[in-house]
């Protein structure tokens, strides 16, 4: 899962960058409001960590144009301040939850899955589809109850699909997701994490339809 964390204190914006990268999220920081605006405004994010209290623009006002511009990727608010008036404000903007300074950053990572759960529509840590199980408190996946080990990519791109499997996601989508805007990694590099996944959960489970992209087969039949 993509997410920008933005944050002007670069030993917190390292600690966010650590933890939500150890579990599985692709994370790009951005110590700025302008810059995040901008980023936030043209760059598709499955989820923005944004600090209210940031130079040049502040995130009160950066949360307040995106969702003027019909931008609707799940917001959690950081602030150094906890009084009830500024909670007010940061839910109004269009904030999807809050957290005060100082905070715990198991905390953080708990809702930030839990917020990309419910904009999915997938209310429990375990996402199914057919015999597959992907658990995503744990970083785990199983086929049939028994465990499948998986690269830090491969369980990325898994994840996605089973949070988008109601649709064919488009390989240029995926690419995003998985690398950012590295344009060092082309189709072919996507071609062989799917190869490579597709081994490994065993037929019929990741499909292609020719000229649009991946899907998950929920069924588990044949793709």
């Amino acid at each position: 899962m993509r997410v920008l964390a933005v944050e002007d204190d670069p030993r917190i914006a390292a600690d966010l960058a650590a933890a939500l990268g150890e579990t599985g999220f692709r994370v790009e920081s951005c110590g700025d409001g302008e810059a995040a605006w901008f980023l936030g405004d043209t760059e598709d994010y499955d989820l923005v960590v944004l600090d209210l209290g940031l130079p040049r623009l502040d995130g009160l006002t950066v949360l307040k144009r995106w969702r003027a511009n019909g931008r609707e990727m799940p917001v959690i608010v950081l602030t150094a301040r906890s009084t009830w008036t500024e909670r007010v404000e940061g839910i109004d903007a269009g904030a999807d939850d809050y957290l005060p300074k100082p905070f715990r950053m198991e905390e953080l990572v708990a809702r930030a899955r839990a917020l990309i759960r419910r904009a999915a529509g997938r209310g429990s840590a375990v996402l199914s589809a057919g015999p597959i199980a992907l658990d995503t408190n744990h970083m785990s996946v199983r086929r049939q109850g028994r465990p499948v080990r998986t690269t830090a990519l491969e369980y990325r791109l898994l994840a996605y699909l089973m949070l988008n499997r109601d649709r064919v996601v488009p390989p240029t989508e995926l690419l995003e997701h998985l690398y950012g805007d590295d344009d060092l990694h082309e189709i072919n590099a996507l071609e062989a994490v799917v190869a490579r996944l597709r081994r490994k959960l065993g037929p019929g489970v990741i499909g292609t339809r020719r000229g649009f992209g991946y899907f998950l087969d929920c069924t588990g039949g044949a793709a």
